[in-house]
């Protein structure tokens, strides 16, 4: 009984402390299981505390116009690489392997994949160039990103309307 007590104090310490982060490929597995169940495309998304387009992406993605958008079309997955510091718990083991894998090394934050369910690539974050449009803001990368969820989702021609206002930087 002292042991049990002992290891479920542990465990909630380490989740406490950050040092239970979920290994990449089960942030990545358990993304595809769920999305073959709701029958979506998975949107994985590599970020970290410290990118500030990382975090404009995920506000634009999580908009009162444009969550349902994105949660009816997409099951989307976060990996968290390129921590500093302290914050260095915050990295899911693997993840930055698991971006390499997909090319993603020198892409920059966020770097993101549309994948079906069994994990094909439908599309990446790079533009025609070969570039990392990661959260997109200017005109060209917007409608690289609008392609790509074209490609990858249901999305009708006003939601991708909606998607193109809110994503274009207002100057």
């Amino acid at each position: 009984m002292k042991i049990s007590k002992l290891i479920i104090v542990i465990a909630l310490f380490a989740m406490q402390f950050g040092l239970a982060q979920e290994k990449a490929d089960i942030v990545l597995g358990n993304a595809l299981t769920q999305a073959k169940t709701e029958n979506k495309n998975v949107l994985l998304i590599f970020h970290a505390s410290w990118c500030g387009w990382c975090k404009l992406m995920e506000n634009n993605m999580n908009l009162p116009t444009t969550k349902p958008l994105f949660d009816n079309n997409y099951l989307t997955a976060y990996v968290d690489v390129q921590e500093r510091g302290e914050k260095k718990k915050l990295e899911n083991p693997g993840g930055q392997e698991l971006m390499n894998k997909y090319k993603g090394e020198t892409a920059g934050l966020p770097f993101w994949l549309m994948l079906s369910p069994k994990g094909e690539v439908l599309a990446d974050s790079f533009d025609d160039k070969g570039e990392n449009i990661g959260s997109p803001a200017f005109k060209e990368e917007v409608a690289s990103f609008l392609v790509k969820l074209e490609k990858t989702s249901h999305l009708n021609k006003n939601e991708i309307q909606n998607i193109e206002q809110v994503y274009v930087m207002k100057n």
